[in-house]
């Protein structure tokens, strides 16, 4: 979230930011609901004054019952500041983080290209997309995923579960270059957490899974349990950012809603990815946000694929997001680019939400900045691979780099 002072203090900036991101928020009714809990604040403050000069010596029975009318007036007062507080908070978050200036104004569609790897692929004969190249090779079974478990859910089977870990152990080796510290992290977090890191865990409109009866949901990505890993905590910043590389499944409601876009593995209920995830001083944020950006592109280069890099537009940011790049890579399927991994610098947005901070040259506290990145994800990433290495007689060959950990440079 938003420091409220700098809310108080850039009012228009706030509300054309809320516009450009195409966020609807009652700027106006959280700036008067802040008043007036400061205003309540400062009365209790006077009271509990008065009560505590009150409690000095031996009071007078009226003194006693002064005293008694003011611990009242401190209860009603503090049930209103309560009330107050929980409306004031729910307009508090859902003020958008503020937007780098270099980031295109706009929706979805008015993203900028900033890099492309070379041309789209051509092929010397008809593609397929991975749906039925999978399914030809039994490396997937859908058919079996929806008996089991519902539609969008999937059997991985052979050469698949190969690549799969392939993939993994590949990005583990790129990303460990770079000094990211590896962890394998649950596949549940409180709700509290998801908040903190800008995940709505209820409602009409959540993408969250949650566990009834507890106040637990599956997580998304392990972006939300890396930034919940050091909630509360003042990091020690001086030897450099802390830096991790997270393993997780990950769980999405979100699948089947986007028509055709919903075919075979792009969009899917559950997936395995590997989550980078940097705590920072803020001056680095936008150096490490450049780190993650060339550590994606690295491992994308490094399997040979089509990709080009957006700059992500304000309308399409999401709340956390201070500036956001998605790599896209060529897809048979779309016969267009789609996302495969994304990488945000959220800034001090996240670690205000779940109070994480460290300790600045001046010895004072400070709230660090979180950024996060896909290394790889199991659901785009055999995706992107098996279109864009398909050879004619419908089997795929193995990118150079995934042979050490397939065993085998073709896959039929």
């Amino acid at each position: 979230m938003l420091d409220i002072k700098f809310i108080r203090e850039n009012i228009d900036l706030i509300k054309k930011n809320c516009e450009n991101r195409r966020v609807k928020v009652d700027v106006d009714l959280l700036l008067e609901l802040d008043e007036n809990r400061r205003t309540i604040q400062q009365e209790i403050e006077s009271l509990r004054s008065k009560r505590n000069v009150g409690s000095k010596g031996k009071p007078t029975p009226e003194e006693i019952l002064e005293m008694r009318e003011v611990g009242e007036k401190i209860k009603t007062l503090e049930t209103k500041q309560s009330n107050i507080d929980d409306d004031y908070k729910k307009l508090l978050m859902q003020i958008p983080n503020m937007t780098h200036s270099e980031t295109p104004i706009g929706g979805e569609e008015d993203y900028k290209v900033v890099f492309e790897s070379g041309k789209p692929p051509t092929f010397s004969f008809t593609t397929k997309d991975h749906e039925t190249l999978m399914t030809n090779l039994d490396l997937i079974d859908f058919e079996r995923g929806t008996k089991v478990s519902g539609a969008k859910f999937y059997f991985v089977k052979n050469d698949l579960v190969r690549l799969n870990m392939a993939l993994i152990n590949y990005g583990m080796d790129v990303v460990s270059k770079y000094g990211y510290t590896l962890v394998e992290t649950p596949d549940l977090a409180k709700n509290e957490v998801l908040e903190g890191i800008g995940f709505n865990p209820r409602g009409s409109e959540t993408q969250v899974y949650s566990v009834e009866g507890t106040d637990l949901s599956l997580i998304g990505t392990a972006e939300i349990t890396m930034g919940g890993y050091h909630s509360n905590e003042i990091l020690d910043l001086n030897n450099g950012p802390k830096k991790y590389v997270a393993l997780s499944h990950c769980f999405r409601t979100e699948a089947g809603s986007y028509g055709r876009e919903s075919k075979g593995l792009y969009r899917v209920h559950q997936f395995t990815k590997l989550e980078m995830f940097i705590f920072c001083k803020p001056e680095d944020s936008e150096k490490y946000h450049q780190e993650i950006l060339n550590i994606e592109k690295e491992i994308c280069d490094g399997l040979g694929l089509n990709y080009r890099v957006i700059d992500i537009a304000s309308g399409d940011l999401g709340g956390p997001a201070y500036r956001k790049y998605d790599i896209e890579a060529w897809m048979t399927m779309k016969n267009d680019y789609g996302e495969i991994t994304s990488t945000s610098n959220c800034t001090d947005y996240q670690a205000r939400r779940l109070n994480i901070k460290y300790k600045n040259e001046k010895g004072a506290n400070e709230y660090v900045h979180t950024l996060n990145g896909t290394a790889v994800v199991l659901s785009r990433f055999p995706l992107a691979v098996i279109e864009q290495c398909q050879q004619e007689d419908g089997s795929i060959k193995v990118p150079e780099v995934l042979v050490k950990f397939i065993g085998k440079e073709i896959i039929k």
